[in-house]
């Protein structure tokens, strides 16, 4: 199984819509992938490592897939109208990552 990471920078100054992107975008995003998509998360920053640092991140999603394949074909089709949603809940570059999922447990 992979794991896709979609990370937004913690900015300052920045805007992002947590309401839109957890209620409008991500489940858009489920939508078009389908059965590629086993499932997905979304988080919220809340705070870096340290005392009083700020979360890396104000947002990110992790979207499991059963191969690179997968969710490559099942977004490629798609890949234009997700990424011109974006506007609607940030002005921030999204970071992404595809990773090799090690271990799951529950």
């Amino acid at each position: 199984m992979i794991k896709v990471s979609v990370m937004y920078p913690n900015t300052p100054g920045a805007r992002f819509d947590h309401d839109y992107y957890r209620d409008t975008h991500m489940p858009m995003v489920k939508s078009r992938l389908g059965a590629a998509c086993r499932y997905y998360t979304v988080d919220k920053g809340l705070a870096g490592g340290a005392p009083d640092e700020p979360a890396t991140y104000v947002g990110m999603c992790h979207i499991f897939c059963d191969s690179v394949e997968a969710f490559q074909s099942a977004f490629g089709p798609h890949a234009d109208e997700i990424m011109a949603d974006i506007s609607n809940y940030t002005d921030l570059a999204p970071i992404l990552q595809i990773s090799e999922v090690v271990v799951e447990r529950g």
